[in-house]
């Protein structure tokens, strides 16, 4: 029997018809319930005291769990900060019959420890024992930067959306009115729904979102809606036993085959119920897909926007989905497989590929006769990569963002007779903390105004590419490269 790993915590739980949804699938509800309450315990764990759910980064759902399957959730505490840390999810479902086994989504929730009386606790480092433990150690601290700037960074983007015209102005047939897939529901806290700390347990509160979430995906379609990812749930403040819990749902827009569902939730104790003031405890963004009895993908009909709260989760929406697809590369990981050997050995290099979806990912990995540190300060200096890449004509920096990110501009050359390409990328440099770490480059495409299309080349994109760079000795490293 595999063995759990020190300081890991494993739930896992047999499907039953009581956990699922009208398809026979698991309910995405239950399942947040059980993956909530599982990333508790192992903050717990660690931590010594009681703890409580912060927030829970974005959630991708890559499988679906039927009845009669078993699904296991593994988490495991990957770095403690002052008084929060970081818990790590993995969510397997195996069929009995088949023994075949699936991966339904990694996740990353962070816990804070509840003070003792007046005095805060500051929580113990992990301890790391694999070169993984020390992989996600260094990981958690950019996934924390990506959360504290996240307010930030939504601003910035709505402002810039604000200066564009308005793409949704043209009438379309079909199209949908926002306020008709609002939805509004009502829970009483009762004891069965509190955790051993007396408050609303946190599972309950997302599942309790996702049903409400679901009714007004369901509005747009005469189909099945299927919850594909959760857009960062954060809890903004408690609530206990005796509580009245008001959530809103509503469509805040549509892509083709998905659509973005905006919750808000209001706790009112007695008196506030009363008064009609209540307290915003949590908000989430959940996206979904939509299948017919065929199991088809279903396109959704557009919204239609007509008030100004409207427009604005309208743009919202728009502005959250750029900045999903920016930090899925930092928060969710998958597992490459490797579909290619090592091909010459005499150069040391090996080439690995992975293929998902329309996207195909190749990693190659070469031994490098140089300094890890030379190494590393040779590649991420863009602005001297024309010198010895061929396929680089320019590459000037556009933004100082912070000492280790920039943005630059790159032009290439003509190939095949055609326009030459430029790029618009984000380059971050990483220093390991410790000597003897990895050093790391990493390498995106971003949209910057000032830097606009031009007719001159076509704009080429980059959705992940970089260097990890690990130190043999004082006067060798081996150097990954993937390229997405």
């Amino acid at each position: 029997m595999e063995r759990s790993a020190p300081g890991e915590v494993r739930m896992s739980q047999a499907v039953q018809p009581a956990h699922a949804n009208p398809r026979g699938e698991l309910s995405a509800g239950q399942l947040l319930k059980w993956i909530d309450a599982t990333a508790c315990l192992a903050a717990e764990r660690h931590a010594g005291v009681s703890c409580v759910t912060a927030s829970v980064d974005d959630i991708q759902f890559e499988e679906t769990a039927r009845v009669g399957q078993v699904i296991t959730i593994k988490a495991k505490v990957t770095r403690a900060f002052s008084t929060s840390m970081e818990i790590s999810i993995k969510v397997i479902v195996q069929d009995m019959f088949t023994g075949i086994e699936k991966l339904v989504s990694v996740a990353f929730s962070t816990f804070v420890a509840k003070p003792v009386g007046e005095e805060k606790i500051h929580l113990k480092p992990v301890t790391l024992l694999t070169e993984q433990d020390h992989v996600e150690h260094n990981l958690a601290s950019e996934r924390r930067k990506v959360r504290l700037h996240h307010e930030d960074t939504f601003k910035n983007l709505m402002k810039e959306n604000s200066n564009f015209d308005d793409p949704i102005c043209d009438e379309e047939e079909g199209m949908v009115l926002t306020s008709g897939t609002s939805v509004q529901s009502i829970e009483l806290v009762l004891p069965p729904h509190a955790n051993h700390h007396g408050s609303t347990f946190g599972g309950q509160i997302m599942a309790w979102m996702e049903t409400v979430a679901t009714i007004s995906a369901s509005r747009l379609c005469r189909a099945h809606p299927l919850l594909k990812s959760v857009d960062m749930f954060k809890f903004r403040g408690p609530s206990a036993v005796g509580d009245r819990l008001v959530f809103n749902a509503i469509v805040n827009n549509t892509f083709q085959t998905c659509v973005e569902v905006g919750v808000r939730v209001e706790a009112f104790d007695c008196q506030e119920w009363s008064t009609g003031r209540g307290r915003h405890i949590n908000s989430a963004f959940l996206i979904y897909n939509a299948v017919n009895d065929e199991e088809e993908l279903v396109t959704f009909p557009r919204i239609k926007p007509v008030s100004k709260d409207d427009f604005r989760r309208y743009r919202g929406a728009l502005a959250r989905k750029r900045i999903r697809l920016g930090r899925k590369y930092v928060i969710s990981h998958k597992e490459e497989v490797p579909l290619r050997v090592q091909w010459d050995i005499s150069n040391q290099i090996k080439i690995y590929a992975l293929e998902e979806h329309d996207i195909l990912s190749v990693w190659v990995e070469k031994h490098v006769e140089r300094p890890a540190h030379v190494t590393y300060h040779l590649l991420s200096d863009f602005t001297k990569r024309p010198s010895w890449d061929p396929h680089y004509v320019s590459c000037e920096v556009i933004d100082w963002v912070s000492e280790a990110d920039q943005i630059y501009y790159i032009t290439c050359p003509v190939v095949n007779g055609d326009k030459p390409k430029d790029l618009v990328v984000l380059v971050s440099r990483r220093r390991p903390l410790k000597d003897g770490g990895t050093y790391t480059v990493a390498m995106k495409s971003v949209i910057v105004p000032s830097v606009p299309p031009s007719p001159q080349y076509i704009r080429s994109e980059i959705i992940c590419a970089g260097f990890l760079i690990h130190a043999i000795d004082s006067s060798s490293c081996t150097v990954p490269c993937t390229v997405c």
